[in-house]
């Protein structure tokens, strides 16, 4: 089975509030959003951000728009304006995890447009 990078098949967009993050991850494609429903779940995603401490990473889905919302509470510690991290305000939060790795079934690999993204 072929890996690919979530990058691949998706945008994102990240922001913060006070101590907590959310990562809006927005599908290529119709067949990219059932993969992406089936296989980036919170707990995956709280384990891709687990050496930030991301704890309770909670999921919502968003069909019309194609696209998955994770809300990661308290991951930027007590806050970007007392925090040392160097993304302090998590806008960089989607970039890093559009790096994150997903298998793809050789049969979807065409219905996904790998690298159709010009990213």
């Amino acid at each position: 089975m072929p890996t690919v990078c979530l990058g691949e098949i998706a945008y994102a967009r990240s922001g913060d509030k006070g101590s907590g993050a959310n990562i809006g991850i927005i599908a290529s494609s119709p067949p990219a959003y059932a993969l992406l429903r089936e296989r980036v779940t919170a707990e995956v995603v709280e384990g891709f951000f687990a050496a930030l401490r991301a704890r309770g990473v909670k999921r919502y889905e968003l069909p019309n728009l194609g696209a998955l919302n994770f809300v990661l509470p308290r991951v930027l510690g007590r806050g970007g304006s007392v925090s040392l991290r160097t993304d302090a305000q998590g806008k960089a939060l989607g970039q890093a995890m559009l790096e994150m790795t997903l298998d793809i079934p050789d049969e979807l690999i065409a219905d996904l447009r790998i690298g159709g993204l010009g990213v």
